[in-house]
């Protein structure tokens, strides 16, 4: 089994896996502990420098009081300004090393002992910077559990929420701040169940299709990504919830067969959600589409949709939103 760093086992704090991370069961003077890695069992020491990349990877840490172990964080473009985000403060103090995507060049220079990512929102065999890659130069690596889905070698499926959960307990665990991250999961949890408790409750609840990006064929959410638990939770159905997989491509003529009756629109990108919609009104294909007719957008913003603390913003936004609907 492989680790990011090779210690003595009689070193470690070993983790037995749960759906949320592990129960600890520690020992005298620990070096390391152990930890999952989607599937793979990794140790770790305890991270001083550490690259994050978009959003979701910079919010769990600031969640967690860990602003001080950011070496610095990766933002693509695409995403949205860092002085909206509501940890605006948290990055204010942190240094933004790239507006580009994680690369292994910039990793090594930055002296990182450890990168927060996703697999293939971050890593990427493709570009050549993979945890297996990382683990060979000494630098440990830490996946978003709601990613894991299709790692290969070590897959992990989860609920995405459940992942968030174990991905604030397995950090907690790293960076030896297992209380904080309990008690940021338990308020995390305290949250979604008020919106499962308000959420409208129907035979038949509304049907909501995401529109992320793409003109001959739309990009959406699937059952794998956090919008599908947001959309669930909140009292509606993803019309893509069947659909075993995490962001897809889907034919418009797919959307008019599922008559969405809400279509929520991921905000990012070089296209403002405004020009999204209008985009869509435009498209003689949906004119029969409900909530085209009918007006009804919502509008989740891209940190709200992908894994991080900001999931519990957006699904109490949308609980809101779906129970000021009329009847």
């Amino acid at each position: 089994m492989r680790s990011s760093r090779a210690v003595p086992l009689t070193l470690a704090v070993v983790f037995a896996a749960t759906a949320c991370g592990a129960q600890v069961e520690p020992t005298a003077a620990a070096e390391t502990v152990t930890v999952p890695r989607c599937g793979q069992q990794v140790a770790y020491r305890t991270p001083e420098r550490v690259v994050t990349y978009e959003g979701g990877s910079s919010d769990k840490m600031f969640a967690l009081g860990l602003t001080d172990k950011v070496r610095g964080y990766v933002m693509p473009p695409a995403n949205p300004p860092v002085t909206e985000s509501p940890y605006a403060a948290e990055y204010a103090k942190t240094e933004l090393l790239s507006d580009d995507l994680l690369n292994r060049e910039l990793v090594v220079d930055s002296g990182a002992d450890m990168v927060v990512a996703g697999w293939r929102s971050g890593f990427s065999a493709e570009r050549g910077i993979t945890p297996e890659l990382l683990d060979r130069l000494g630098i440990a690596s830490f996946m978003h559990t709601e990613t894991c889905y299709n790692y290969p070698g070590f897959p992990e499926k989860v609920a995405p929420l459940e992942g968030l959960y174990a991905d604030m307990t397995r950090l907690g665990a790293i960076f030896r701040v297992p209380e904080k991250a309990a008690e940021v999961v338990g308020s995390m949890k305290q949250r979604v169940a008020a919106v499962a408790a308000q959420a409208p409750k129907s035979a038949t609840p509304p049907s909501v299709f995401l529109y992320d990006s793409g003109t001959d064929r739309p990009n959406s959410a699937a059952s794998q990504v956090p919008p599908n638990d947001i959309i669930r939770i909140a009292g509606g159905r993803n019309i893509l919830a069947d659909q075993n997989a995490r962001w897809t491509d889907v034919g418009w003529e797919t959307v008019v067969q599922r008559q969405p009756q809400i279509i929520m629109i991921l905000d990012y990108g070089e296209q403002s959600a405004q020009q999204k919609i209008d985009f869509l009104k435009s498209l003689p294909i949906l004119r029969s589409v409900p909530a085209v007719r009918d007006n009804r957008f919502f509008v989740l913003d891209y940190n709200e949709g992908i894994s991080g603390p900001r999931n519990i913003d957006g699904l109490e936004r949308f609980g809101a939103y779906l129970r000021e609907l009329p009847r």
